[in-house]
């Protein structure tokens, strides 16, 4: 039986924008340009073209170049005690966790943070971690992102394991890292709006952009960190210490916790902060 063509809304988009190429692209390059004139052209929106572009970088991308990089991964260890790991599991915010044993080269498992529900009907005495383990997915650094992503799909894995050449661990790359590469940054319950630098989440706990200016920051939580040497919060938390922190790393300065939420290989994004007490914004007058 031949193929069909597509039919419905999205047949109908995609005829539109086959039609409007100026002829047959000789490169992604060109391709990419026949794409954004038909988005010109009012074919499909800039949304659509961002998505669009994506995909087609996506084929030319290896996992290398989004992998979390190995120093900068979450882990929990073999041996840890429930207490310990449960700890680290809130505190990261993350729903999968690579299990090392003696050093970060040696994966054992994949832990899902939903799985450690169970933890509440057996109690910890029983907990048993290799019973809640799963397999680890192991992928090269090499390997390209359209076929990384088959095989997510495929396999129903959400997480894979980078080596190098030399068999070592070199990062890991999630399913939400590849489709970001298409769709754009997925934002999370640690994003804070475009419009906010601080956001009050509840009693001595808040969420601040690395970005936040120190002066802004002194204002809201009555602090007096210094701004000769950094402009940000961010930078001063870098400078404290001493090295770019990863995901899940606290710093106490003063009173105040500082827990990184979100960085990647270059920068902080986000932070959690912390009080001693309830702090009550400039902009909000106490009842």
């Amino acid at each position: 039986m031949s193929e069909q063509p597509p039919s419905g809304a999205t047949g109908r988009w995609l005829k539109r924008i086959t039609q409007s190429m100026s002829g047959e692209a000789r490169d992604l390059g060109e391709l990419i340009e026949d794409l954004r004139g038909a988005s010109e052209r009012g074919l499909f929106d800039g949304d659509a073209l961002v998505m669009l572009e994506g995909v087609l970088a996506v084929a030319d991308m290896q996992v290398r170049d989004i992998m979390v990089p190995r120093s900068q991964m979450v882990v929990v260890e073999r041996d840890q005690s429930p207490q310990t790991l449960l700890k680290l599991v809130v505190e990261s915010g993350h729903s999968r966790f690579p299990v090392i044993g003696e050093d970060r080269d040696q994966v054992v498992g994949v832990l899902l943070a939903k799985d450690l529900l169970r933890l509440y009907q057996e109690g910890e005495d029983s907990f048993e971690i290799r019973e809640y383990m799963r397999p680890a997915v192991f992928v090269p650094e090499s390997k390209r992102l359209n076929v990384l992503l088959k095989e997510f799909r495929r396999s129903r894995n959400h997480i894979a394991l980078v080596v190098d050449e030399y068999g070592g661990v070199a990062g890991l790359v999630t399913i939400e890292d590849v489709i970001e590469q298409i769709v754009g940054d997925i934002d999370d319950e640690h994003d804070v709006e475009d419009d906010l630098t601080i956001r009050r989440d509840g009693e001595r706990q808040f969420t601040v952009r690395a970005l936040t200016p120190i002066a802004e920051f002194n204002e809201y939580f009555g602090t007096a960190f210094s701004d000769e040497e950094f402009d940000t919060i961010g930078g001063l938390i870098m400078q404290e210490f001493g090295r770019l922190p990863r995901r899940g790393e606290s710093i106490l300065i003063g009173q105040i916790e500082f827990r990184v939420l979100r960085a990647d290989r270059r920068r902080i994004d986000t932070l959690r902060v912390l009080t001693p007490t309830d702090i009550q914004p400039p902009a909000e007058p106490a009842a």
